[in-house]
């Protein structure tokens, strides 16, 4: 976790990115040699919504500086770190006649006056992780720290943690594996009614999710990081957020079934294997650090909402003017007849079949083919929405999730028919060949599957009435479902 945080989300990588030649030829030695650098950008009131960051840096008279004050919470190697990224909000500036506010990111030293660790946060999980509150009074840093400029913080942050957000599911990734390792070798020796366990029906399907999901959470990662390595400023929001949300829900449940499979010796604890005799397994360990992946650098909700705005932009920017009630009738009207020119061209491709080929051997073609003529089925189904609802249905955030979901799984099919292609023409045997494609055709029927089940979710769900209820929990009216239990004592 030090490590990771340090390459992907420290001072690295903005300053790769956006830094300045100065900039770099002054910190990246530092970091290079071994300095801990930190990114501070959650606060004890701002989580996923950056813009209304409380941490505040005022320009000196001179205008040579900025004074930070406020505080960060949540802050990864704050404590071990000789060297921070810091958000902070810079006075607002006149646009049209009216104040947008500024976020700018900062490069600040540790050892600046003023700067203090206020608390060391502890965890479920992740126990090495060096993560605390950090709090700003009167910090003064030169206005050359600033990165790319001022008002563009959030252009570095977002960019950052897109990094972040592809190392995530490659650290899942590795973790699924050991947990693909544990289960198998246990699977084979624990040995229920005459038989391994894992020739049972209920384990085999756990080790069969396991085994097809981890090749293709590595083919979503892989795709995704080669397009980095192809060009360092590659623009990859919708790959990364896709990559982590689908990879760190996949390895939780990755984990949760190793936990079951390896049943009570899953349960405890690695020391106490080792000093009964047993060969100590930290699946707990495994559990406990995992749990956190489907929530920091963006929670599964804020990534579903992210990808459906990533989705819906340039159906706003050809449409959005129509669905503003605030524009006024004649301006909504004009905006209307350019959409419904876009539109009549745009949506009968959209019930066309896709001609050509695909590049792909003809067990895995059938896939690809699936997946472009989902792709245009869920073009299709997201412009019926956006018709049916209009501005509601940014509102609509659990059917919006279906619609992300549905993308996410043509992703990751698509990802994993590519790189099964690739190892196919790399296959030295016709064994290796065959074992490789009873994977991907087993993932493939899985992933089709969900894609049936969320298709006709937008149609036949229970939304509404769960929302109703929800709604009746927050406001009390199911107050006596919490009768019975102790009070829970500070």
């Amino acid at each position: 976790a030090l490590v990771s945080a340090h390459q992907s989300i420290g001072v690295p990588q903005p300053l790769i990115l956006f830094g300045t030649d100065e900039q770099k030829a002054r910190w990246l030695p530092r970091c290079a040699k071994g300095e801990i650098s930190a990114f501070a950008l959650t606060e004890p009131g701002v989580g996923s919504d950056p813009a209304t960051l409380q941490t505040r840096a005022e320009p000196t008279a001179d205008g040579q500086h900025f004074v930070i004050n406020g505080e960060k919470l949540w802050c990864t190697n704050g404590l071990k770190a000789g060297v921070l990224v810091v958000m902070a909000q810079t006075p607002p500036k006149l646009v049209n006649g009216k104040e947008r506010k500024q976020v700018t990111a900062f490069i600040v030293d540790m050892d600046t006056p003023g700067i203090e660790i206020a608390h060391r946060c502890r965890f479920m999980g992740l126990r090495a992780l060096y993560n605390g509150v950090v709090r700003f009074t009167d910090v003064k840093v030169p206005r050359a720290n600033i990165i790319l400029g001022e008002g563009k913080g959030l252009k570095v942050a977002l960019s950052t943690l897109n990094t972040g957000r592809l190392t995530l599911p490659a650290a899942c990734t590795g973790l699924a594996k050991r947990c693909l390792e544990v289960s198998r070798k246990w699977a084979a020796e624990r040995v229920q009614w005459g038989a391994p366990i894992g020739k049972h029906a209920a384990i085999a399907d756990k080790l069969g999710r396991m085994a097809a999901n981890i090749f293709a959470m590595e083919a979503m990662t892989l795709y995704t990081a080669s397009l980095v390595d192809r060009d360092k400023k590659a623009d990859i929001r919708l790959e990364a957020a896709m990559c982590k949300l689908w990879g760190s829900e996949r390895a939780w449940e990755i984990v949760d079934d190793t936990m079951q499979i390896r049943g009570g010796r899953g349960y405890e604890t690695a020391q106490s294997l080792k000093e009964r005799g047993e060969e100590p397994m930290p699946v707990e360990r495994f559990l406990r650090d995992c749990r956190i992946n489907t929530i920091f650098e963006g929670s599964s909700e804020i990534m579903r909402l992210f990808i459906a705005r990533e989705a819906l932009d340039p159906h706003l920017k050809v449409a959005g003017a129509v669905l503003n009630s605030q524009l006024p009738l004649g301006v909504r009207a004009g905006a209307a007849m350019k959409a419904g020119l876009f539109y009549a061209g745009w949506y009968p491709q959209q019930w066309l079949p896709s001609f050509g080929s695909v590049a792909a051997r003809a067990p895995l073609a059938k896939h690809l083919k699936f997946a472009r003529r989902t792709a245009k089925r869920l073009a299709r189904s997201l412009y019926h929405a956006m018709v049916l609802n209009g501005p509601k249905l940014e509102k609509q955030q659990v059917l919006l999730g279906r619609f992300v979901d549905i993308g996410t799984e043509i992703f990751a099919l698509t990802a994993t028919s590519a790189r099964a292609e690739a190892k196919l023409k790399a296959a030295k045997s016709l064994e290796e060949k065959e074992s490789l494609l009873q994977l991907v055709e087993y993932f493939c029927q899985q992933s089709r599957l969900r894609i049936a089940r969320h298709f006709a979710g937008l149609h036949h769900n229970a939304d509404l009435a769960g929302y109703k209820l929800a709604q009746g929990v927050l406001s009390g009216q199911l107050g006596w479902l919490e009768e019975g239990i102790v009070a829970h004592k500070q």
